[in-house]
């Protein structure tokens, strides 16, 4: 029979881990202060966060993480370190799908760490011009969900926007019906954004099938309706329950189990390469035989894997459409800078929306 150590003696050892964890972070905070200082001294004074040094970072600690904790709450920590730690130098303004309690809000929150200043707003095209404007860093905005596929009003805010895209965020989506009654006998009404609502849609269809279903902006303006409407619920996460102090009657009540929404990071500044990057682009061509043939060749003879391609209206004409391409790679390295050359001589017209790391976890 092995001997087990004394409860008191255990719990010393975790409070002299402590006390030198908080020492290695605050050392690390002065040290944050003395980059700021250095890049101030090199001229930079707007924004201090690197996307590509922070995946990289994050990154690293993945790959040196033995356990027993999860990758995930690994780099989880080391995020909200180094959200704190920038804090310090100088905090960053982030735009997102409000109000507050929306997933949204959860994948700004996730990419950044909660040491950031908060924009709430109620529009896709509202968080585009907030950051075109400067008057947030960066933006956080919806892109695609795996049950549902694309939000187009996403799309179409690239078509003519300058902003570039500077990361990604993957969330895993659950949804929850709540509501201020106690059983689902007594709603009438249930209120969601369209997505949200499409993806329980078997789950409504079950469970309350002769509710109406109203689509509002967001799933945190959902909560805040069910709870001032009576016979009403909405769809929507926990966080959106705690925030308007509604019960969740339902949990998990999505379609799909692996139900995740991807989230694009936007912003002013071009980021560099990491060598575990995506490349978003915006092309159009014409409407003629062999037109998608001419896109698609490059990127094969280059080598280059193509990881989505959507279709959207051009808004300049009848049946005219443009192209949304992701690829694998950044834009500065050589198969991808040979592979764009290639195109801009067969389309007519390509952008490059931006260069970025892809998601860690």
């Amino acid at each position: 029979m092995t001997s087990v150590e004394p409860l008191a003696d255990l719990r010393r050892k975790i409070d002299a881990i402590d006390e030198a964890l908080l020492a290695l972070m605050n050392r690390r905070a002065a040290v944050a202060r003395e980059v700021a200082k250095a890049k101030i001294a090199s001229g930079e004074e707007n924004c201090f966060y690197r996307p590509e040094r922070e995946a990289v970072v994050l990154r690293r600690i993945k790959a040196m993480n033995h356990g027993p904790l999860r990758d995930d709450m690994v780099t989880g920590f080391f995020r909200e370190l180094m959200s704190a730690c920038l804090a310090l130098e100088k905090p960053l303004q982030v735009a997102f799908l409000g109000p507050e309690g929306t997933f949204t809000q959860q994948a700004a929150l996730k990419h950044f760490g909660h040491a950031i200043e908060v924009a709430p707003l109620p529009a896709i095209d509202e968080i585009f011009r907030e950051v075109e404007r400067g008057a947030s860093q960066f933006g956080v905005v919806p892109v695609e969900n795996s049950t549902e596929g694309v939000v187009t009003h996403t799309l179409d805010s690239f078509l003519n926007s300058p902003v570039l895209i500077c990361g990604e965020v993957e969330l895993r989506i659950h949804h929850n019906l709540m509501s201020s009654h106690d059983s689902l006998s007594q709603i009438t009404e249930v209120f969601s954004h369209q997505q949200s609502l499409a993806q329980c849609r078997e789950w409504l269809d079950r469970r309350l099938p002769g509710a109406k279903r109203t689509s509002v902006n967001s799933n945190a303006e959902a909560a805040r309706l069910a709870g001032l409407q009576s016979g009403s619920g909405a769809i929507a996460g926990e966080v959106a329950a705690e925030l308007y102090h509604l019960k969740i009657l339902e949990k998990n009540i999505e379609d799909e189990p692996d139900n995740t929404t991807r989230f694009l990071v936007i912003g002013q500044q071009p980021v560099a390469s990491t060598g575990h990057d995506k490349t978003s682009l915006l092309v159009s061509t014409k409407n003629q035989p062999g037109a998608l043939y001419q896109i698609l060749e490059p990127l094969a003879h280059y080598g280059i894997s193509m990881t989505k391609i959507e279709s959207r209206p051009s808004r300049r004409g009848m049946w005219d459409y443009v192209f949304f391409v992701d690829i694998e790679g950044h834009r500065d390295d050589a198969n991808v800078v040979a592979a764009l050359n290639t195109l801009e001589q067969r389309v007519g017209m390509i952008k490059v929306l931006g260069s970025y790391p892809r998601a860690v976890l």
